[in-house]
């Protein structure tokens, strides 16, 4: 492993743990010994990385430090242009300019074989025909991060309008139409609303009695214990 590669390494390691991890143990996951280690973690320290922590007590990486795009390896540019360019296509307003922004500093700082390789746009994003809708998704993702309460006016399958108030907590992007996960109050559950089929919203200024991260690890056990069970073999007996 090349010193570059050790460092990358030794930086990810770092952001898996939130409590100091010693320097033996950095040593013997980056294969390298710990004298090594003292001079590896000095290297990332002069780069700008804020590794607290000292020999003998162990260290831990403090918020905030981001690895140069200098980085990257092929794959990885191709997955994030790719990932931009979706969202460009397929993101509202702000969240396309947002990814067009984010691919421009990406490439503005990349050395001139991997911008050049960027640029090239081998992976394409295809078109989609999108559901029109009534409202403004920029104002479902700013009450999802603000973990505000919304009074939505939704028509069902059938056109029928009614009103709910509602706990969003996730969006979820499809390629003909976009998802909004929320709490419902008038059915007491989570419930996905198509965002073309809300006609209007109204945001409440109230914050929800549930941190958003709880509603959404709730979600995804409930799709978890949605899940048809495969059987173990063609002879597994019926135990209905």
């Amino acid at each position: 492993m090349s010193r570059a590669s050790r460092l990358i390494t030794l930086i990810e390691i770092l952001r898996r743990h939130r409590f100091p991890v010693s320097a033996a143990a950095l040593a013997a996951e980056t294969g390298v010994s710990v004298r090594t280690l003292y001079r590896d973690i000095d290297t990332l320290r002069g780069q700008g990385a804020d590794i607290a922590g000292e020999a003998g007590l162990g260290y831990v990486l403090r918020p905030g430090f981001t690895l140069p795009p200098l980085m990257f390896g092929e794959d990885e540019i191709e997955a994030v242009a790719l990932g931009l360019r979706w969202v460009t296509a397929r993101g509202d307003g702000d969240l396309a300019r947002a990814a067009e922004q984010a691919l421009a500093k990406i490439e503005a700082v990349l050395p001139a074989p991997l911008a050049e390789r960027l640029q090239q746009q081998n992976l394409l994003v295809g078109p989609a025909r999108q559901e029109a809708e009534r409202i403004d998704t920029a104002s479902l993702r700013a009450a999802i991060r603000a973990e505000i309460k919304l009074d939505i006016a939704y028509r069902d399958g059938e056109g029928v309008v009614s009103r709910r108030i509602i706990w969003p907590f996730a969006l979820g992007f499809f390629e003909t139409t976009r998802i909004l996960i929320a709490w419902c109050e008038l059915r007491g559950a989570i419930r996905h609303f198509r965002t073309d089929r809300i006609d209007n919203l109204l945001r409440l200024d109230q914050r929800y009695p549930k941190r958003r991260a709880l509603l959404l690890a709730e979600w995804r056990r409930q799709q978890l214990e949605r899940r048809p069970v495969r059987p173990q073999s063609l002879n597994a007996p019926d135990r209905n």
